[in-house]
């Protein structure tokens, strides 16, 4: 089984990486692959609501010059996914943000491309909006019919300079802890096929307040 980490911070091993690598190490114990994608320092246009994707049906944003459609394919050849995130005005950074548009909504109009995958989220923050930051975060991993890990806490964990965030003792434990459940309902979606029927995907139904 793999994993597709998504470090979304300017930084390669900033505290976003850490977070990530806390995680990461719990599922290599549990004999889960783990790599760990830099996306946060690339150069990534956000999606233009062009719907290219959803006509061609062939699991590729229109847009090119960037990594994209690379990293979505291994996502989508991936059993889990985690997304991390430094907090930016209580927000995710914003290109981590266009590649999470553009890529599940890719993966919407193909068929659910990361539907029943294992998908969690991390986040690294000096001191407030760590909580808002998560929530935008996980609007993605529901959108897409992933499966949920938990913790004992949010999945937040807290420093400044790079490296600071091995000090929080409880942060520390939250990242370990989420990779242990990861690793345990990946192994449960893994051992489940073939034996639990999985629910059949129903096409999205759209509806606005406009008559």
């Amino acid at each position: 089984m793999k994993v597709i980490a998504l470090n979304g911070s300017p930084k390669k091993e900033g505290n976003t990486y850490h977070a990530i690598k806390m995680v990461a190490d719990e599922l290599e114990k549990e004999g889960v692959e783990v790599e760990i994608i830099h996306v946060g320092n690339k150069l990534i246009r956000g999606c233009t609501a062009c719907d290219q994707c959803a006509k061609n049906k062939n699991e590729k944003c229109i847009l090119s010059g960037d990594e994209v459609n690379e990293w979505i394919q291994k996502v989508k050849d991936a059993e889990g996914i985690i997304i991390g995130s430094p907090v930016h005005f209580s927000s995710m950074g914003a290109t981590l943000k266009a590649f999470l548009d553009r890529a599940f909504y890719v993966s919407s109009v193909n068929n659910g491309l990361f539907r029943h995958k294992v998908g969690a989220s991390v986040v690294a923050v000096r001191r407030s909006g760590g909580v808002p930051t998560f929530e935008q975060l996980n609007n993605y991993i529901n959108y897409a019919e992933m499966l949920m890990p938990a913790s004992n806490y949010w999945n937040v964990i807290h420093g400044a300079k790079p490296g600071e965030a091995l000090k929080d003792e409880e942060g520390t434990q939250i990242m370990s802890l989420l990779g242990k459940n990861m690793a345990w309902l990946m192994k449960l979606v893994e051992n489940g096929k073939g034996s639990v029927k999985e629910p059949e995907r129903v096409g999205k139904t759209f509806t606005n307040f406009i008559r």
